[in-house]
């Protein structure tokens, strides 16, 4: 391209090229780009003209030449599809008339921040250094998939439309990030895919807005994140897919606000995460999906708990804050499969860990409530007359009450009607209190019950109570021991 051929501001980018310098044409600090379709001639300036520059532009010796632009309006397509660019490139507060083009393009440096732009096609583009966006606006998809950044993906405040509801509008599956993708405060009105991804830092997505009513918001499937994901105060309307993410550290949605009526609004199953925490969120409104996932600390608050959630093989290690079982047992009674013993087993673990035998203790208690349920007619009303007398085995005080009720009311029995010997010159005195401990108690004998013979209604008596204590004295050895099955 020959200079002659250039208009006075193309001129102005051309002769600033070889020394790097800035090339402004910002009439005012703060100026919209979105408005830039209104700029004029003395600020527009031809995509062919940045595309020759950035292929074959003039050079000096011992300067670094760069392209620096601000504020101007670019027209026609960028298209650097396949291209090498060893320059950086810095097209900030720019409007442009079409989405440039860099598929397959290798970079040096690619700022676009607070620029608007229609979208932009960038598949397996490859930059050397950072990719910024600061602000941009994206009136279309934002296609990175495939992209290898050797630095992080700058996205703070960025602002993602597009005109198609079927297409995501920030295409990032399959990326690979060398440091973090920072994007607080990011606004995608639209998909945003992270399926396959890989950061080697962190992902921040807090005070993220993502709007994809009962389509995925976020779907970031098989994930890698080495460091943390952060959603802090993010408004998700839409689900967030997470299945089989690994994430080294921290996921972190404490204030959040997650919202698909009628369906999951956290899909995080079969994932490997350090941390999750779920503290001062609004309640989700929606399903809280975590089967089969594993994770060091779940950091979860009984207020953030949906209506429904899914805990199928969930595991964890600790489980924060420290809150009565009678605050966590509703979680487990929420779970849209139906009694699941693994969930109520994880509890209990937890509980233990810490030394709140106590806890745990209620945890088996609600899980042998919940499990009767499941049973037929016959198996429920044992489990009610388990529930009733014993506690399941886990309240044996219980146990030694209904024992000392008993032998109250056998002593006050046998007091009115003494039962006849059954060798009168060889009969110890009757001893009604000892004569009912000895049907109570199945192992201790103190020659009462061999000696005498009820009939009647006190033989039907003597039975219910030999019966009684078997069950009873049984029970209670257990919980003082615990070396019984509990079943």
């Amino acid at each position: 391209m020959e200079i002659e051929d250039l208009t006075p501001p193309e001129e102005r980018v051309w002769r600033a090229f070889s020394t790097g310098a800035d090339v402004d044409f910002r009439e005012v600090t703060g100026e919209d780009a979105a408005n830039g379709d209104g700029w004029g001639p003395e600020r527009t300036v031809r995509a062919s003209v940045l595309r020759a520059l950035l292929l074959d532009g003039p050079q000096e010796d011992g300067e670094i030449a760069s392209l620096r632009l601000a504020g101007a309006r670019v027209t026609g397509m960028l298209d650097l599809q396949y291209a090498t660019i060893d320059h950086p490139v810095r097209l900030r507060h720019c409007h442009f008339d079409a989405a440039p083009r860099f598929y397959a393009c290798r970079l040096r440096e690619l700022n676009l921040s607070e620029s608007a732009l229609p979208g932009l096609t960038a598949q397996a583009v490859r930059v050397d250094g950072v990719l910024r966006m600061t602000r941009a606006r994206f009136r279309g998809p934002v296609r990175l998939g495939g992209a290898q950044l050797a630095g992080s993906l700058y996205m703070e405040s960025a602002d993602i439309s597009g005109p198609d509801a079927q297409e995501p509008v920030l295409q990032l599956n399959q990326a690979a990030i060398g440091n973090d993708l920072w994007a607080p405060g990011l606004r995608a009105e639209g998909e945003v895919r992270l399926t396959g991804a890989s950061v080697a830092g962190s992902v921040n997505l807090n005070e993220a807005r993502l709007a994809c009513p009962g389509r995925p918001a976020l779907d970031a499937e098989t994930l890698t994140v080495q460091g943390d994901a952060l959603m802090r105060q993010a408004r998700v309307r839409g689900w967030i897919g997470l299945r089989g993410a690994r994430i080294g550290g921290r996921l972190d949605l404490s204030y959040a606000d997650l919202e698909n009526p009628g369906g999951a609004a956290l899909r995080a199953s079969s994932c490997t995460v350090g941390e999750l925490w779920l503290r001062r969120a609004t309640p989700m409104r929606g399903t809280l999906n975590l089967r089969r996932t594993t994770m060091e600390a779940l950091f979860l608050e009984p207020e953030a708990v949906p209506e429904e959630v899914l805990l199928s093989d969930l595991v964890y290690t600790t489980l924060t804050p420290h809150e009565p079982a009678e605050r966590r047992l509703p979680m487990l009674e929420r779970d849209g499969d139906g009694y699941v013993p693994h969930a109520y087993e994880q509890l209990t673990a937890s509980y233990l860990r810490i030394g709140d035998d106590h806890a745990a203790r209620l945890v088996q208690l609600a899980k042998q409530r919940r499990h009767r349920g499941t049973l037929p007619w016959y198996g429920r009303l044992w489990g009610h007359v388990q529930d009733a007398t014993v506690g399941y085995g886990f309240r044996p005080l219980r146990a030694c009450g209904w024992l000392l009720s008993l032998l109250a009311a056998g002593s006050l029995a046998y007091a009115l009607h003494h039962p006849r010997p059954l060798k009168a010159a060889e009969a110890p005195h009757f001893n009604p209190v000892f004569y009912t401990l000895d049907l109570l108690l199945p192992v201790i004998s103190f020659g009462q019950e061999g000696a005498f013979a009820p009939d009647g209604w006190y033989q039907t008596l003597s039975y219910a109570l030999v019966i009684a204590g078997w069950v009873l004295a049984t029970t209670v050895f257990a919980g003082v021991t615990r070396t019984v099955s509990r079943q």
